[in-house]
């Protein structure tokens, strides 16, 4: 196949699962010999940069646009776009949490990149027909791709959208980049621990694992490790002291290389309302790391496959989460080649090159 010239677009690089998810996407197709290019609006970068990869901040989102906030801004800062494209002349081109601008590109292979799951999302139902009613206004009519297939299916059964194309590519993961970066000297806490890891916004349920942890009688430590705000911090640490486990959960700072802590953990657990398709659960895998998740929406079902769906809870049976925290800290579960194979690179990447 030809090389191909591919295009992203991203508000920041901010320290999310998202950022790092699409960052390194977008460079597994520049490893393939196509030409990347990978955009934001502002000078905000958490991320490691893959080496090679070419970013650049056409910083068209700053105090002044914030300031004004107004749909003609919107299409000012599309202009900026798509006068960038015009010089690189991508064939193809990947929006992602940057949707309220991108929508107003022209561009006739531009897809829109959807991670996060809204459909269980608490909210109030005006909040919520406001939300569906932006989703149509974005999406109908235009290019759709989803991280897993349960969010694809709630975006069309259950927002309703009417995209032109629809289809869930996986993101890439190439164990062997992963392995590299776990393998740097690290000093941990302990010897051996549980991990949670991720944001520390409500939605993750921090509250619902600590219960579980709590009654689950296990030993083992558990790291929360995460970026929040003041008040996310104070709310755990308060469900902390609340389960009286103050003895046996470490909170720790979010890191830009926490692969050492995936591949040291025993296990990972997940707790969260909803999400799109965790990316933490499948770095897990890539280390070998076995995993306790809720069944929430959606993702944690398409991943925790085999002898893991043994430890795939409902969301509600806080019982059932003690359980299978307590069964997999006896003996866990021994991650094979069978997790792995449809996230690697070689699986996943032609499906991009072919759009």
């Amino acid at each position: 196949m030809c090389a191909k010239r591919f295009a992203f677009v991203m508000k920041d690089l901010f320290g999310g699962g998202a950022e790092k998810s699409l960052l390194y996407t977008a460079d597994e197709l520049r490893k393939r010999g196509n030409i990347v290019r990978f955009y934001i609006m502002r000078d905000v970068i958490e991320q490691t940069i893959p080496a090679g990869l070419e970013v650049v901040n056409l910083g068209i989102h700053n105090q002044w646009t914030r300031a004004f906030n107004m749909p003609w801004i919107e299409k000012w800062q599309a202009r900026q776009l798509e006068k960038a494209f015009a010089e690189f002349k991508p064939d193809t081109v990947f929006s992602c949490s940057a949707d309220k601008i991108t929508r107003h590109v022209r561009h006739p292979n531009l897809y829109f990149m959807i991670k996060g799951n809204v459909t269980s999302s608490p909210m109030s139902e005006e909040a919520r027909r406001k939300r569906y009613a932006k989703d149509h206004e974005f999406y109908d009519g235009r290019k759709i791709i989803t991280v897993s297939h349960g969010l694809l299916d709630d975006l069309l059964h259950i927002v309703g959208l009417e995209p032109s194309f629809a289809r869930t590519i996986y993101e890439p993961y190439d164990p062997e980049m992963f392995r590299a970066f776990a393998d740097e000297p690290t000093e941990f806490p302990v010897p051996e621990f549980i991990l949670s890891l991720g944001t520390l916004e409500p939605r993750k349920r921090h509250d619902r694992l600590l219960r579980a942890y709590a009654a689950s009688g296990v030993t083992t430590p558990l790291i929360i490790m995460g970026k929040g705000k003041p008040e996310d911090h104070q709310r755990i640490e308060k469900a902390i002291d609340d389960n009286g486990v103050r003895d046996r959960v470490l909170m720790m700072d979010f890191t830009t290389n926490p692969y050492p802590y995936i591949q040291r953990a025993k296990f990972l657990v997940l707790a969260s309302d909803a999400e799109g398709l965790p990316r933490v659960l499948v770095e897990s895998l890539m280390l070998k790391t076995p995993l306790v998740s809720v069944d929430c929406p959606s993702g944690p079902r398409e991943t925790l496959l085999y002898e893991l769906q043994d430890y795939l809870v409902p969301m509600t049976d806080e019982a059932a989460f003690a359980d299978a925290i307590a069964r997999m800290d006896r003996e866990p579960v021994v991650i094979d080649e069978r997790y792995l194979a449809p996230f690697r690179p070689e699986t996943v990447m032609p499906e991009y090159e072919a759009l």
